[in-house]
């Protein structure tokens, strides 16, 4: 089974081999597509051949879907560029880009408000979902060190959660204790989540910025009804704040939102560094809030770089220049620089979902005032068009605007994303407004819908 093939990436029509005209002085010639040809070919042509096939990939700037960075300026290019060769392992080769992933963890370290940030236990990852699992796995441990009995650890959640979570339970033996969304509540909330925790408990996921709507789940208030909890049961449950985005957002622009290490119960961290961190992808960041929160016997130390190394990852060799990039934003923007560019987006999703709740048909469930993301949907009352069809729609503009519907409980509520990151401006706004009016009248005149979601773009995180 091909494991990896992307559902669009294939077409049973291709031809086995593709067809190269005459260029760069080669006549005609024909390349096999699945394997490896005979011989060489000049370095132009090889590049030529793949850059024209990724034409046809879509346009960054144009995908709404994605949280992932599209733009860094043409210094951090540059500065990437120059880091490519490096291995963020070998710590004895590359001292100084180990040194400014030191530095990285200490910055979060302040920013989340660590109550030693000199001692800062945390390092970078590939990305949000490693830096996730990483975070499930001490929580485990702690509970292994402390569990007398035999029961079977679970970790508790909202089922709006990114699938790592999923991914975490199933290959670490973790049941999942899922809280569904029920009516107009689309997230976790504290009394559901106190409701699923026992003795076997490992501890709480809190998202900081669901990928579904893009609102914050109430952090402080889970906090203290495990404070509660505890007191009655004598069961310490800790929690963890997957910030994959929020972590990048909320800092700068909701400073006296308590959500990080300035309560007591959160134990660890995770964000995307290449979310709203602003860096290429892939690097994620977690951060304990003590060195007591990462068990030792989960860090492995190796010598056979030229070093005695301790690393604590699901992989190893791993580049470098996403995290020389990750500090290059640090010293670029400085905290006002962050505040700026994620207030921009803030400003620009709310706008933007103003002028689009103003359109009639449809009706906003979020309005991107908590991370710069919105989710609408189409009113109960168009019966001609889903939000299946303006996804379909919007992509004849260039558009991609992703439908999809909730998870369990709510599988009736269908609706669009619209994800502002950096380089998403007023203008583009403008011109996603201009191309939903343009689609309006002929999705109006449909006798019926077009599209249920089979078919239709899919939900992407």
């Amino acid at each position: 089974m091909a494991m990896l093939k992307h559902p669009k990436a294939g077409r049973a029509a291709e031809s086995s081999e593709l067809a190269i005209g005459p260029r760069f002085g080669i006549e005609n010639l024909a390349i096999p597509r699945h394997e490896l040809k005979a011989g060489e070919l000049p370095a132009e042509v090889a590049y030529q051949i793949v850059h024209d096939e990724l034409m046809l990939d879509g346009n960054a700037r144009l995908n709404t879907a994605t949280f992932v960075t599209t733009w860094m300026e043409p210094q951090a290019d540059r500065l990437m560029a120059e880091c490519l060769d490096k291995n963020m392992i070998d710590k004895d080769e590359y001292p100084r880009t180990a040194e400014l992933e030191n530095r990285c963890v200490q910055i979060l370290s302040r920013l989340w408000h660590a109550p030693d940030p000199d001692t800062a236990t945390g390092c970078s990852t590939t990305g949000s979902s490693e830096a996730a699992m990483l975070a499930g796995l001490a929580l485990k441990r702690r509970w292994q060190h402390r569990q007398k009995g035999t029961g079977r650890p679970n970790l508790v959640m909202g089922i709006n959660v990114q699938v790592c979570w999923e991914k975490f339970a199933n290959y670490w033996d973790v049941d999942m204790r899922l809280v569904p969304v029920e009516g107009d509540r689309l997230h976790l909330t504290a009394d559901e989540a106190v409701a699923l925790c026992d003795e076997n408990t490992i501890g709480v996921v809190a998202v900081l910025g669901s990928t579904f709507d893009g609102s914050y789940e109430p952090v402080q208030e889970i906090c203290d009804a495990l404070d509660a909890f505890q007191a009655r049961t004598g069961i310490d449950v800790p929690v963890h704040v997957d910030g994959a985005s929020g972590a990048f957002v909320a800092p700068f622009l909701d400073p006296d939102l308590a959500w990080d290490f300035r309560l007591p119960r959160v134990a660890s961290i995770n964000a995307s560094g290449h979310k709203y961190g602003l860096v290429y992808p892939g690097v994620g960041w977690i951060v304990w809030r003590d060195a007591e929160a990462l068990p030792e016997d989960l860090i492995f130390w190796v010598n056979y770089l030229g070093d005695n190394m301790p690393t604590f990852a699901l992989n190893f060799s791993r580049p470098g220049a996403q995290v020389a990039a990750q500090y290059y934003n640090f010293l670029r923007l400085g905290f006002d620089g962050y505040a700026r560019v994620q207030g921009y987006a803030r400003e620009v999703a709310t706008r933007l979902s103003g002028r689009i709740a103003e359109l009639g048909p449809f009706e906003l469930v979020t309005r991107g005032d908590e991370l710069p993301v919105f989710a609408f949907k189409v009113r109960a009352e168009i019966p001609n068009f889903t939000v299946f069809d303006v996804s379909q729609a919007l992509r004849t503009g260039g558009w991609q605007v992703p439908a999809y519907t909730f998870p369990k409980n709510r599988e009736d509520l269908a609706v669009l994303r619209v994800v502002v990151r950096r380089g998403f401006t007023h203008d583009l706004g403008d011109m996603l407004i201009d191309e939903l009016k343009r689609q309006l009248p002929r999705l109006e005149k449909q006798p019926a819908p077009a599209h249920d979601g089979s078919t239709a773009s899919g939900f992407h995180h």
